[in-house]
């Protein structure tokens, strides 16, 4: 499982630095996000979750059902959507009501 920084659309707020578990995510020179092994990313998705202008993707693997999609967070208040872009072309909007969710 890893993640995918697409650093054209990445504002160097750091966020996602600071939330990951692991330190895995550092800032280059020019302000901006990377992380320098991959594959080391464990899959909690924080960072996705954190990032303030989606420019962080998870890849979803063949090992967990995925088949190559990506994923990414996009949040409008309380609502936070889970977009999965499939390989093919075809993207799924899964909506998660955060007020509602943490009543429980």
């Amino acid at each position: 499982m890893s993640i995918a920084i697409n650093k054209q659309k990445c504002v160097g707020c750091g966020r996602c630095r600071n939330v990951c578990p692991g330190s895995l995510i550092k800032i280059d020179e020019s302000g901006k996000a990377y992380i320098k092994y991959p594959k080391d990313c464990w899959g909690c998705t924080s960072c996705i979750k954190e990032c303030p202008v989606h420019a962080i993707n998870f890849y979803l693997g063949a090992d967990i059902g995925g088949m190559g999609s990506m994923v990414h967070t996009e949040k409008s208040g309380d609502i936070l959507s889970w977009i999965i872009e499939k390989p093919h072309g075809d993207t799924i909007k899964i909506d998660i009501n955060q007020r509602e969710s943490n009543k429980y």
